[in-house]
């Protein structure tokens, strides 16, 4: 199945799911990494790669949104409380939003190198935000990305804590359908 029903996700709502979440976990597990264990002279290109997955992520995410907002989105299960509802619905949109400004941070900082970091993983180039800030800005964007990301990785593992729920403990298909369509 392609698109997306009221009672499941589509195919490519599947991929982009699992490419994201792949992606997501890969930069944050990276991004920690880069920032905390590797020595000072390998860090730029740490910086470079992670800037490029960052890039592609966004890609992936504006494909993703566009996506979602032509398809419909299965609707939770009949017997879920209106808190769960509102919980789901709060997740959701706190995901994208920082998704978003998490990627919007980074490419940010990307480009406020000596040498700008403005390639993808494919070599695409991406235009540079910004040609040149003061270090203080450019520290406190980093600290926001970094504050931030941190934030990314809480409100995943509360969306996998979320899944994993719906499925041992409820047992629905909220998390089966998200492994494939129905």
């Amino acid at each position: 199945m392609l698109r997306n029903t009221t009672k499941s996700w589509g195919w490519p709502s599947i991929v982009l799911h699992w490419i994201g979440a792949l992606a997501i976990f890969v930069l944050l597990a990276h991004g920690w990494w880069m920032t905390h264990m590797v020595a000072r002279p390998e860090r730029l290109a740490n910086y470079a790669w992670h800037s490029a997955l960052g890039y592609d992520l966004m890609a992936l995410l504006v494909l993703r949104l566009l996506w979602r907002w032509i398809n419909p989105v299965p609707a939770q299960p009949v017997d879920s409380k209106p808190w769960e509802r509102h919980a789901a619905q709060l997740g959701h949109i706190g995901l994208y939003v920082l998704m978003v400004v998490v990627s919007l941070t980074g490419w940010l900082t990307a480009t406020t190198f000596r040498t700008p970091i403005t390639s993808d993983l494919f070599g695409i180039k991406v235009p540079a935000l910004v040609t040149s800030v003061e270090r203080s800005t450019r520290n406190l964007v980093e600290e926001t990305h970094l504050v931030l990301a941190y934030l990314l990785a809480a409100v995943v593992a509360i969306h996998v804590l979320g899944a994993l729920r719906h499925h041992f403990v409820k047992h629905d298909d909220v998390f089966r359908r998200m492994i494939a369509p129905s």
